[in-house]
């Protein structure tokens, strides 16, 4: 039985996905499965995690016979899962060569925490742009701010998934999945760490959080709700819930600002 299940759903990411699974057969720690999943691809996504497949004897691969979203396809990997840890991992990313080391690190010597990730590195075909860290010990009073972790880069004991039941699928949660996994787990008890250096590096252009669209920043809003809702936060904090909202309207400038705030931008 691995000790690691690496869960990949992926879409239309022929030109990238061989970088990313090389990057995790490059971990020096190798005691890992991969579940990658194929949601209806249109390129040659699945001819290639086939042909990785049959290069490999850790790799399984699922097929969608349509595009079913990220939430039901990473459920899909989740339930034949049979790693103690669950790591996530995107088709046109990549990860340090000693992630899984320092993350299963943390987990073997934290027993509170269920939840690792780290900080994350963006870049472009320019090179690294940016960089996001998290706070290192996240409360459930700091989830009315934002999410409070990396989702590519987390590794989490399969309990929490299984306490929570997984990926909530609801049209909804589109684009804030992992908002709300990491609400949900927090509000069964489980507590989560981040890494304060970068591990995970995410294919992303610098103008990306522009394109957003408006019914994905409600949505924020409604996690920041049930958070408000659940965390018995001070009154306050109702007003938090729309900075999503607020943000989605204001002019792109002052949206830069905003964005800035959140994401080092980096020059070299």
């Amino acid at each position: 039985m691995p000790v690691i299940s690496v869960i990949m759903g992926v879409y239309n990411c022929a030109m990238t996905l061989q970088e990313a699974l090389d990057s995790l057969y490059a971990q020096t720690y190798q005691d890992f499965e991969i579940i990658l999943c194929d949601d209806g691809s249109e390129d040659g996504t699945y001819t290639l995690a086939i042909e990785n497949q049959e290069s490999h004897s850790n790799i399984i691969v699922l097929k969608n016979d349509q595009n079913m979203g990220l939430n039901q396809t990473l459920n899909k990997c989740l339930s034949i899962a049979k790693g103690k840890y669950i790591a996530r991992m995107d088709g046109d990313d990549t990860c340090s060569p000693d992630r899984f080391e320092k993350e299963i690190a943390v987990l073997a010597s934290e027993p509170d925490i269920s939840i690792v990730s780290s900080s994350m590195l963006y870049f472009d075909e320019t090179g690294i742009w940016g960089m996001v860290t998290h706070k290192e010990y996240p409360t459930c009073a700091d989830f009315i701010y934002k999410t409070q972790f990396c989702h590519a880069p987390c590794l989490v004991r399969i309990e929490a998934y299984k306490a929570v039941g997984g990926y909530s699928v609801s049209n909804r949660l589109l684009r804030v999945e992992d908002y709300h996994l990491w609400y949900k787990m927090y509000k069964m008890g489980f507590r989560g760490k981040n890494i304060q250096i970068p591990l995970y590096q995410m294919r992303d252009d610098r103008n990306a959080y522009r394109r957003r669209k408006f019914k994905y920043r409600i949505n924020e809003a409604y996690v920041k709700y049930l958070v408000f809702r659940d965390f018995d936060l001070p009154l306050i904090d109702l007003f938090k819930i729309f900075k999503p909202i607020l943000v989605g309207i204001i002019p792109g400038f002052m949206y830069d600002i905003l964005h800035r705030k959140n994401l080092k931008y980096l020059t070299w």
